[in-house]
């Protein structure tokens, strides 16, 4: 259930009109790594998490909570750069206000031309209002989001967006030179920090999330680092220890060679039994794991999603 509160989370305000900055700004509205798009990926998300990882379930709504009212400052701060071309355009532009942003008598031309060329469907088609399309006017999608099943990924495709999200702020905040506007930029970028560590911090209290998923990988195949390129550079992502896992890289120097000799890599030299049994004995206790975290958490009999405190709830009434 979700109650709006009509006070914005954080005051957003602006010191004068701005469509260009406006039209910007709809990337962080109704673009591929804006509010809307994590508001939708976070709360998809939430629902296959309820039952294995109720806390995770708790996090990932809170976080979809908070990015609608994101949402909400970022639909109101472009409303507000919008003064002066919503409702009557040519009107709104003799005000006061607008004349001495403008300066001068060309103001009423110069507003109409600066809006229609920062985005034509400001005017054309919404009149002046918000809607979820990004700086292009292209609609929001919902292959925007990532929602796969698996919380481990999910938590890793979180991270990547919250990523994304911060750099967009900081590169809209070289556009403006609106102190309020940075203020508000602010803000929500440094959310986006916060809710990275939260993901983080989340995806490290679940044991055994790597690799994602149930089966293990195969281990004929986990520890080699192909060189593909002339004069491959080493660092630790292709010498040393793999990060986490206790063995050795394999640094292949020669992949055609290795492909020719191995028969495409289905006649390996070396004996792998031993690894492959573990392998499987990993598959079939990480299934067994897996599918016991679900079924213990579900109710028997009837299923039903929330619980109700009666008691709670007449002492309410009363």
């Amino acid at each position: 259930m979700f109650h709006h509160v009509k006070s914005l989370q954080f005051n957003a305000r602006v010191s004068r009109p701005d469509p260009r900055f406006a039209n910007l700004l709809l990337e962080q509205f109704g673009g591929e790594n804006g509010e809307l798009a994590a508001a939708m990926q976070y709360f998809t998300q939430a629902f296959g998490a309820k039952v294995p990882h109720p806390d995770k379930y708790d996090m990932l709504m809170d976080i979809a909570t908070e990015e609608f009212s994101h949402l909400e400052i970022v639909g109101a701060t472009i409303q507000m750069l919008l003064k002066g071309v919503n409702g009557e355009l040519k009107n709104a532009a003799d005000s006061s206000e607008i004349m001495q942003v403008m300066n001068g008598k060309a103001a009423k031309e110069n507003i109409i031309h600066e809006a229609l060329t920062a985005n034509p469907q400001f005017v054309v088609i919404t009149g002046g209002g918000v809607t979820p399309r990004n700086s292009q006017g292209i609609p929001w999608c919902a292959s925007y989001i990532h929602s796969n099943g698996d919380l481990t990924v999910d938590l890793r495709s979180n991270l990547a967006s919250e990523s994304r999200a911060k750099l967009v702020y900081e590169h809209l905040m070289k556009f403006t030179d609106d102190p309020y506007i940075h203020e508000t930029l602010s803000f929500l970028m440094t959310r986006e920090v916060a809710h990275y560590k939260m993901f983080e911090a989340a995806l490290d209290s679940i044991p055994n999330n790597f690799p994602p998923g149930v089966l293990a990988a195969d281990p004929r195949y986990t520890q080699e680092v192909y060189n593909l390129s002339d004069g491959a550079l080493r660092g630790p992502w292709n010498e040393g220890e793999m990060p986490g896992m206790g063995k050795e890289w394999i640094f292949v120097e020669h992949p055609l060679q290795q492909v020719q000799e191995t028969e495409g890599q289905t006649n390996l030299p070396q004996d792998f039994s031993e690894e492959l049994n573990a392998a499987e004995r990993q598959n079939q206790n990480m299934s067994a794991v897996k599918s016991a975290e679900v079924k213990n958490a579900e109710p028997k009999g009837v299923a039903q999603w929330s619980t109700y405190d009666v008691v709670t709830k007449q002492t309410e009434l009363k």
